[in-house]
């Protein structure tokens, strides 16, 4: 199985999420991770997963983020398994927003698969840090991705 992580990053909270998310996936699937600035032209040929992760900026993803995905050509991720998380503040979703739910929908609107429902990594402040145990959420989370994209009927 071939997993490609991309993800942006502001603080470096997404950044460590994002880093624990593809070390879980590498124990099993040939994994790359990628920053979201360095994927222009990404090629998608051979991808058996897509895992996308952003900060909430705003209620949804950030700028590059959304570009990325709006340069994807049409049909590029048809029944592609896919999987997006994000880091957001701690409190209740319609008032700090998820880019994860945004682009899980935006995902699935461009044909991909979600493997599980989007995530929410949360900070204790803007500029973080990670709220504590959200590292090992991430990775359990990580490890849910890998087996349900590992079992029957996603890859």
């Amino acid at each position: 199985m071939n997993a490609l992580v991309v993800y942006d990053s502001v603080y470096g909270n997404t950044e460590q999420v994002a880093r624990a998310v593809s070390d879980v996936l590498a124990t099993r699937a040939n994994t790359r991770l990628v920053r979201v600035t360095e994927a222009a032209g990404l090629d998608l040929a051979g991808i058996d997963l897509l895992v996308l992760g952003s900060p909430t900026h705003g209620w949804r993803p950030t700028p590059a983020m959304r570009e990325l995905l709006d340069r994807l050509p049409e049909g590029s991720l048809r029944n592609l398994p896919a999987a997006a998380f994000d880091t957001r503040l701690r409190g209740i979703r319609v008032l700090t927003g998820s880019a994860a739910r945004s682009l899980a929908k935006t995902v699935e609107r461009m044909g991909a698969r979600l493997a599980l429902p989007p995530e929410s990594f949360l900070v204790v402040r803007s500029q973080g840090p990670l709220a504590e145990g959200e590292l090992t959420r991430a990775t359990e989370w990580a490890r849910a991705l890998l087996e349900r994209a590992a079992g029957p009927g996603l890859a």
